[in-house]
């Protein structure tokens, strides 16, 4: 079967990191539920540099900040009134520092930070948004990081409601280009076009987050087997409106097809055994050829994987 995009024209391809709570974990960071990946920000933020350096080390051109736990369903309520504008400024100072110091190892290969904006209520969820208090916990996230990033990433978004609320609240008091990552319907088995969570069609997805301003269209936290539908409806959407050069990306996750659950972070998702990092380029590569311009991991992927895409070679990295 041919691979649809496989005669597009190449484009710059630009590695992302991979997931930070399963390497957190591994590492021996503190980690429990709820709190997830925050807990090590807020506990032993050393860990948390280390994730990024191994990140780096491993080929990513860009750093994602540790702010995916910082929302008041895992941190509590008090805990973030009280704290997460100073969690996200540490979150984005540590990813920073990293990036400088592999800037200035590798001379001409710079490493960019994208400030990590999640979804503020539940993961997989949209029905839970609540748009009255969207503002209250996106502030503090906002400008802790601003300072310290080089560009939004409104990521694991189920519908267009809550980014777009999002990247309404970013645009209001940032410059900063702002891309946003949606999360697919990702059941086994399934098939027929893509639809975001929520029920949206992709296509029409894409072209109202284009129409709001946004300078990237990403899709994560979904398994692989959703992923490229997704990217060549983007692809085509992309093309077609007045942002062409707009980044399409992708970092999908390792987990089991699960359904989604009525108790919130019940525990850890198990990981899949056929997504080690040779399985897992073979699906890169596809997205590339889709035409995806960013392409790294998320939940359950990680430096393995990262290392695997950057020494790839011309089929992924064109020459010149």
């Amino acid at each position: 079967m041919s691979n649809p995009g496989q005669n597009l024209p190449r484009r710059d391809i630009t590695i992302l990191d991979g997931g930070m709570g399963r390497l957190l974990e591994q590492l021996g960071a503190p980690f429990r539920l709820p709190e997830w990946s925050a807990l090590a920000l807020i506990e032993a933020p050393e860990y948390v540099t280390r994730a990024h350096e191994i990140y780096a080390d491993s080929g990513a051109q860009v750093l994602t900040t540790n702010t995916f736990g910082l929302v008041p369903h895992m941190l509590g309520e008090e805990r973030f009134l009280r704290r997460a504008r100073s969690l996200a400024g540490l979150a984005g100072q540590l990813a920073r520092s990293v990036a400088v110091q592999a800037g200035t190892a590798h001379p001409g290969s710079p490493v960019l930070v994208a400030g990590s904006l999640p979804p503020l209520f539940e993961s997989y969820r949209p029905e839970k948004f609540i748009p009255a208090r969207a503002d209250d916990i996106l502030t503090p996230l906002i400008m802790g990081l601003a300072p310290w990033i080089d560009f939004w990433l409104i990521e694991t978004q189920s519908s267009t409601r809550e980014a777009l609320t999002a990247l309404d609240a970013v645009r209001r008091v940032s410059p900063l280009p702002v891309h946003v990552a949606y999360t697919l319907k990702d059941e086994a088995g399934r098939t027929g076009p893509a639809e975001l969570r929520s029920g949206e069609p992709v296509a029409e997805a894409v072209a109202a987050t284009l129409r709001a301003g946004a300078a990237g269209i990403l899709f994560n936290c979904s398994q692989p087997e959703a992923m490229g539908a997704a990217v060549v409806a983007a692809r085509r959407v992309i093309d077609a409106s007045t942002t062409p050069t707009a980044a399409l990306g992708v970092y999908a996750n390792a987990f089991m097809p699960e359904p989604p659950s009525d108790e919130p972070y019940a525990g850890i998702s198990r990981l899949r055994d056929d997504l080690d990092p040779a399985n897992y380029l073979k699906w890169i590569r596809r997205w590339v050829g889709q035409g995806a311009t960013m392409v790294g991991g998320c939940c359950g992927i990680g430096p393995a994987h990262i290392a695997a895409i950057r020494n790839a070679g011309e089929d992924i990295f064109p020459a010149g």
